[in-house]
Formats: structure tokens, sequence, C-alpha cells
């Protein structure tokens, strides 16, 4: 392609980028922030788990009432991961209570997310899609490890919050499929996403009534500079599951990348310790991935 050529490309890449960037600011302005073609299972779930008077049979009904939904709770309650007994549950009763508000929680995203990649309004964004989800569930279940071998943290808060850490990356691939213009120039999307994924995961999170530990984790798990005293919190547990899941490929280059990170510091992670976690608990993250929908 000559230079002459992609100039007018490149000219309505950013025409449409500033035409994308005005609608995403009118939306969150508005409040009007939700993913396309979210399943009613899951607004149903997110409902019932947003009263504080919520009963264990509510929570049955409501997520038994999506056989799908349902034979996903049982998998996950089955998985290493959390069925440290050994016993398998087969009721819905016994994998709620075994599993905890916020994994059931998961659990119904996770569906409505692969639900919605079925969808006819994102035909053609299969792949991008996938490769997003995969990422994301990913370090959700690394996320989990993390908590619960690092922290007193709770793993099923920390599953959750990496699950959702690319929510606003996904909102924004979902909406950008009506401007195909953007993805003629990947930088120019790249900045899109880099500079709004965060305003628009916050207002999709609040929208969804989730904890304030959780939003405040997915705002902040990209700085890596990032200074508070006291224990480790949320945050540096999505930092560190995020850079493992980046680097857990290349592990000649996990301690490079984690020198000087905040986060690392905070959890005394050091690279032994780093590569014996990765190796004890692949298995356990994949079969956590698989039951998530990657």
């Amino acid at each position: 392609m000559t230079a002459t050529s992609a100039q007018p490309e490149s000219g309505n890449a950013n025409k449409a980028a500033f035409e994308f960037v005005q609608i995403l600011a009118q939306e969150l302005s508005s409040g009007k922030v939700e993913l396309p073609s979210f399943p009613d299972i899951a607004i149903k779930v997110r409902k019932v788990l947003s009263d504080d008077a919520v009963t264990l049979d509510m929570v049955v009904r409501v997520v038994g009432s999506e056989p799908t939904l349902a034979a996903r709770l049982l998998q996950i309650a089955n998985s290493v991961a959390v069925n440290r007994t050994g016993t398998a549950v087969t009721d819905m009763r016994k994998a709620v209570q075994r599993m905890g508000l916020n994994m059931v929680r998961s659990a119904a995203i996770a569906f409505a997310i692969t639900q919605m990649k079925k969808g006819s309004e994102l035909k053609g964004l299969e792949a991008p899609m996938s490769a997003l989800w995969k990422r994301c569930t990913a370090v959700a279940a690394m996320s989990n490890v993390v908590a619960r071998r690092l922290t007193k943290l709770n793993p099923d808060t920390a599953l959750l919050a990496g699950l959702l850490h690319g929510v606003g990356e996904l909102y924004i691939l979902a909406r950008a499929h009506k401007h195909p213009a953007l993805f003629a120039d990947q930088p120019v999307y790249d900045t899109i996403v880099r500079d709004w994924h965060v305003s628009v995961a916050k207002a999709l999170l609040e929208n969804w009534d989730i904890s304030e530990e959780i939003v405040q984790a997915v705002s902040e798990f990209e700085d890596l500079d990032r200074r508070h005293s006291g224990p480790p919190d949320m945050s540096d547990v999505l930092t560190v599951a995020h850079l493992m899941v980046s680097y857990q490929d290349y592990p000649e280059s996990i301690e490079l990348n984690m020198q000087g990170v905040a986060a690392v510091q905070r959890l005394a992670l050091d690279f032994t310790t780093c590569t014996t976690i990765l190796q004890e608990t692949r298995g356990e993250i994949k079969e956590l991935q698989e039951a998530l929908g990657a």
C-alpha cells in the first residue's frame, strides 16, 4: 500500500474514532451502558444477588430455571479449584452452597457472555471476542489462585474481579461492530480501548451493583506503580494475576517484567514462587477456564 492510498483510510478511521468516542461519552453520561444481547437470565441472577435479604432457595430457584446455566454451575462446583473435598455434588442447592454467591454471580456473567458471543448482532466478531474472553477467564482463574495462595482475601471475589477486568474492552468491541471503519486502523482502535475501557467498565459494574472492591480493582490493576499502605488488596491480586497470565508462556521473561512492580513487592512474590504456582496450578486453571466457557 502506498503512502497516498493509506492517508484516506487513516482519515476515515480517525473520523470514525471521533464519532465513536462521542457516542461512548454520551452513553456514559446518560448511564445507558449495557452489554448488547445480554441474556435475561443473567439480569435475573444479578437482581436476585443484589438483594441483601436473598435466601439460598431464591438463588437456587432462579439459576435452576435455565438448564444450561445450572449445568455450568454444577461443572464449576465439581472442578478442582472449588471441590476441595473430592466429593461430587449433583443437586443445585449443594452446588450453590459450595460455590458461594460471588462465584454464582461469576458463573452467571460467564454464561451470559458466552451466549452473547453467539448472538446475530455480533456476527463476525467471534474471533476477537473469543480471544478476549479466553484472557478474562485465564485472569479470573489466576486471580483465584493468587488470592488463595498469597493473601487473606476472598478468592471467589478475586475470581469475579478477574473475570470482569476486560468488560470495558468487551463493551467497546461490541459497540464498535457498528463502526467498521474503526477496525481499518488497529492503532486507532487500540487507542480508544486504552483511553476508554476503564471508564466504561466502571459504568457497567456500577449498573450491575458489583462491589466497590471489585470496581476499584478493575479500575486500578494496570497501574504498575500504584502505592498504598497496609496489606495487599484486590487491585494487587488482579495486577499480579494479569502479569502472570500475560507472561506464563514466556517464563524466561517473567522475572524481568515483574521487577519494580509495586503489587509484586506487596505480595512478596519472587520468581521461584511465581513459576511454582504456574506449574502446580496449570491443570486447575485450565479446568476452571473451561467451566467458565473459555
